[in-house]
C-alpha cells in the first residue's frame, strides 16, 4: 500500500483534492472578473427557479443543523455548574439542534468538566441520523426510486440509448452534490461511487457492468438485452476558477490537465476491459466532465473523430449561460442544440447528444443557484466538510462540503483515502481540539444469507485498524 502513510508524510501538505477551508476576499474579487456573469441581477430563461428555492431551503437547513453544534455546546459549557444543569442543557439542545444529549455524559458534569469532545461527536452523529431519516422517509430531493422525476428520467435515459448511468466524481466534499444539484439528476437513477481523484476501480466497475447486463438478460430490467442501448460511464474531475494552482484536485497536484487525462485513461481502460473480456460486440459509452467547484459550471469533453475523448475541446456551460442570458427560452434551446450538434431543435438530437443537452440545461439552473444564493462563487473555496463518510452507500449525502467520502470495499484498499480524510480534518477539527467524526456505513442485501454478519465483521476490523493509525482521542466513530 504505497499511499498508506500519505497523511503523515512531511512533504504532503494538501488533502486529496484541496487545502483546508479558505475564505479569501482578494481572490473572490478576481473571480468575479474572470467568471464575468452577464446581467448579474437576472436569471436565465431556462432556469428552474422554483426548484432552486427548494434546494436552497434543504441545503440551508441541513448545514445549519451541523454548524449550530459548536455555538450550542459553548452555551451549554457556560452553565455546567448551574443548578438543574441537565434539564437546562437538554432544553438548549432541543431548541437549537433538535436532539437530546447523552445522559451518561451530562451526569458526570458535577464530578469533572464536561466531555465536550464526546458531546460534539454525539451531536454530529445525531445530525447525520436526522439527515438520513428525513432523506429516506420524506424524499426531500424528490429523487427516490418510483418517484415521478426518477421514472421520467429513466425513460429519458432509455430514449438516449442508455440503460445504466454510472458516475464517479472525486471523493472531495465539494463534489458530493454533483448528481442532485449540479447535474439535477434524480439520485436513484444513477450509480454513484466517489473515489479520490475520480480514479475508480476498474474491476469493480466491470463487475457492475456484468451484473447490469445479466439483469437485462434474466429480467428485462431496465430493458431487454437485445435493445440497442449502452452502459454509460462518466468520470467527473474538478478544477477551480478561483485559485487554479492550489484549489484544484490535489490528488493530481491541482493540475487540471492531468486530472482530465487520468480520468480519460480510467475510462479507456474500463472500455478495453469490457471489450477484451466479452464477445458479441460488448462495449460501453464514455463521458468525461470537468466541474468548477467554485461556480458549479461544467466543461463537457467532446468526442474525437475516432470516437475517443478530446482533452482540449469542451463545451463550457458557463460560456453558454453568459452567451444566452438575454435569449428567449426557445432561442437559448436552439443555441445549445447548435453548439452540441449543429441541429436547430432538441427534438432532432439523439443518443449522447440528447443526454448532453439535458446536462447543459440542468446545469444552467445550478449556475443560477450559485449566482443567486452564493454571489456567483462559493465562499468556502477549500475543504469545509462536517464529517468523514467511510464505506459504501451514503445515498443520503447530496450536499456540497458536507462529507468527505472514503470509499471502501476492504480495509486495505480504503485505508489511503481514509488517511487523507484524517489529514483534512486535522486542519478542520483537530486544530480546534475537536474530534474527527467518522460515520462508517455499509449497505447489504437482506436476501443474502450471512451478509449482515460479514458487514459487521468489516466494521469491527475498521474500528480496530482505524485506532492504530488515528489516535483514539482524535477519532469518534458511529
Amino acid at each position: 500500500m504505497p499511499l498508506r502513510g500519505l497523511a503523515k508524510a512531511k512533504n504532503f501538505t494538501l488533502g486529496p483534492t484541496a487545502p483546508m477551508k479558505t475564505f479569501t476576499e482578494n481572490i473572490h474579487i478576481q473571480t468575479k472578473e474572470s467568471n464575468n456573469f452577464r446581467n448579474s441581477g437576472k436569471s436565465h430563461k431556462l432556469t428552474n427557479n422554483i426548484q432552486n428555492e427548494n434546494l436552497f431551503r434543504y441545503e440551508s437547513k441541513i448545514k445549519s443543523d451541523f454548524d449550530e453544534i459548536v455555538p450550542t455546546l459553548k452555551e451549554i459549557a457556560r452553565i455546567q455548574h448551574h443548578e438543574d444543569f441537565i434539564n437546562k442543557a437538554q432544553k438548549i439542545s432541543r431548541k437549537n439542534l433538535g436532539i437530546d444529549l447523552p445522559l451518561h455524559v451530562l451526569d458526570k458534569s458535577w464530578v469533572k468538566p464536561l466531555d465536550m469532545r464526546a458531546l460534539y461527536a454525539w451531536c454530529a452523529f445525531k445530525q447525520h441520523e436526522k439527515l438520513s431519516d428525513n432523506f429516506f422517509n420524506n424524499d426531500p430531493l424528490e429523487g427516490a426510486a418510483g418517484s415521478r422525476d426518477a421514472e421520467d428520467f429513466e425513460k429519458f435515459l432509455l430514449d438516449c440509448g442508455i440503460h445504466l448511468l454510472d458516475i464517479t466524481p472525486c471523493s472531495d466534499g465539494r463534489l458530493a452534490h454533483s448528481v442532485a444539484y449540479v447535474m439535477r439528476i434524480p439520485f436513484s437513477s444513477v450509480r454513484r461511487r466517489s473515489h479520490a481523484g475520480a480514479l475508480f476501480d476498474i474491476e469493480n466497475t466491470v463487475n457492475r457492468w456484468v451484473k447490469t447486463e445479466h439483469k437485462r438478460y434474466r429480467e428485462n430490467v431496465p430493458n431487454e438485452a437485445h435493445k440497442d442501448t449502452r452502459y454509460l460511464k462518466v468520470v467527473t474531475y474538478h478544477f477551480s476558477s478561483v485559485d487554479p494552482l492550489h484549489q484544484g484536485c490535489a490528488a493530481h497536484g491541482s493540475n487540471d490537465e492531468l486530472a482530465a487525462a487520468e480520468g480519460r485513461n480510467k475510462l479507456y481502460a474500463f472500455k478495453e476491459a469490457v471489450e477484451n473480456s466479452f464477445c458479441c460486440g460488448a462495449s460501453v459509452d464514455l463521458m468525461l466532465i470537468g466541474l468548477d467547484t467554485d461556480t458549479d459550471s461544467l466543461k463537457i469533453h467532446l468526442s474525437t473523430s475516432d470516437g475517443g475523448i478530446d482533452l482540449e475541446k469542451t463545451i463550457s456551460t458557463l460560456e453558454i449561460y453568459n452567451s444566452t442570458i438575454n435569449f428567449s427560452k426557445e432561442d437559448a434551446e436552439r443555441e445549445i442544440c447548435q453548439t452540441i450538434s449543429k441541429q436547430s431543435s432538441k427534438d432532432k438530437l439523439s443518443g449522447l447528444e440528447k443526454f448532453t443537452y439535458k446536462l447543459i440545461v440542468n446545469n444552467i439552473s445550478q449556475i443560477d443557484y450559485v449566482k443567486s444564493f452564493h454571489n456567483g462563487s462559493y465562499e468556502d473555496i477549500g475543504h469545509a466538510e462536517r464529517f468523514i463518510g467511510v464505506g459504501i452507500g451514503f445515498k443520503e449525502v447530496h450536499l456540497r462540503n458536507l462529507t468527505y467520502f472514503a470509499h471502501l470495499d476492504t480495509v486495505e484498499e480504503g485505508a489511503p483515502d481514509l488517511d487523507v480524510g484524517v489529514k483534512i480534518f486535522t486542519g478542520l477539527n483537530v486544530s480546534q481540539d475537536l474530534p474527527i467524526p467518522v460515520v462508517i456505513r455499509f449497505d447489504y442485501s437482506g436476501k443474502v444469507p450471512g451478509a449482515k454478519e460479514r458487514v459487521c465483521y468489516i466494521l469491527a476490523l475498521l474500528l480496530e485498524i482505524g485506532t492504530t493509525f488515528i489516535p483514539p482521542k482524535l477519532l469518534e466513530c458511529l
